[in-house]
């Protein structure tokens, strides 16, 4: 064969791209499982970090093996560790009004942490929020970003005061549609809201949005209702309230005595 010719060239380059494309794929698909699980152990650490049971350094310098042992070893019950693309079709379904089967991490010390997804400025921002046992007072919050402008909108994962500012607040149940709030120009002092960042209005008004967005659904379709207890709860919106006290009441009102 006449190594100059086109036709040679042409197979060449032919038999090269797909020898290489088919390297690529198999490497590909031999790392997926460790990317899997690399990406799982990363989702579990800001779960963990959100609830406080330690600070997200700790799990990095632990290991991901040590992270998910930690995890499965203290959840009490919650939906499957959910990828940042799992979220992303939630948030879809949520944002078009559908019904959806909200999930929540529950923990054996009655921490409970909730996802939440949404834009910021450049791309996605997710994060975790905990509440304690009443299902509205704020234990802790952990979020992170695509893509977000490093020293400015970047601080909503890289300011640990920031997120400081979330533990000890509580979730506004009466107004499901402003649930909570993150407030340019400061928050003063509201039970419900936190400042915002600095120079960084529409990263933090999208993570507003995303916030209000999910605890929307989970107020309204019902999560919150089994937060205090599971079965135990009244499952009347009693969160916030003693459950067994809040159980009685009802059963009070359900027979008519006092």
């Amino acid at each position: 064969m006449n190594t100059n010719s086109n036709t040679y060239t042409i197979v060449y380059t032919t038999i090269v791209v797909v020898l290489v494309a088919a390297i690529l794929a198999f490497v590909s698909q031999s790392l997926k499982p460790m990317q899997e699980q690399n990406e799982k152990a990363e989702t579990i650490s800001q779960i963990l970090t959100a609830a406080q049971f330690g600070e997200k350094d700790h799990w990095k310098e632990i290991g991901n093996a040590a992270t998910v042992k930690f995890f499965e070893e203290n959840i009490e019950a919650g939906a499957a560790v959910l990828s940042t693309s799992d979220l992303k079709a939630l948030n879809y379904k949520i944002k078009a009004g559908e019904q959806i089967d909200y999930p929540i991490y529950r923990f054996t010390n009655g921490i409970s942490v909730l996802p939440i997804y949404g834009a910021g400025l450049w791309g996605p921002v997710w994060g975790y929020i905990a509440v304690q046992g009443d299902g509205k007072t704020i234990t802790g919050a952990y979020f992170d970003h695509d893509s977000e402008t490093p020293g400015l909108g970047g601080k909503i994962k890289d300011d640990p005061s920031f997120r400081a500012q979330f533990e000890s607040k509580t979730i506004n149940f009466a107004e499901p549609q402003a649930a909570f709030s993150i407030v340019k120009g400061g928050a003063n002092g509201s039970a419900n809201g936190v400042d915002a960042i600095t120079g960084a209005t529409m990263t933090s008004r999208g993570l507003e949005t995303a916030i209000r967005t999910w605890l929307k659904a989970y107020i309204e379709g019902g999560a919150a209702d089994n937060c205090c207890g599971g079965e135990e709860c009244c499952g009347k919106g009693c969160c916030g309230e003693n459950c067994c006290e809040c159980t009685e009441n009802n059963e009070t009102e359900e027979t008519g005595n006092e």
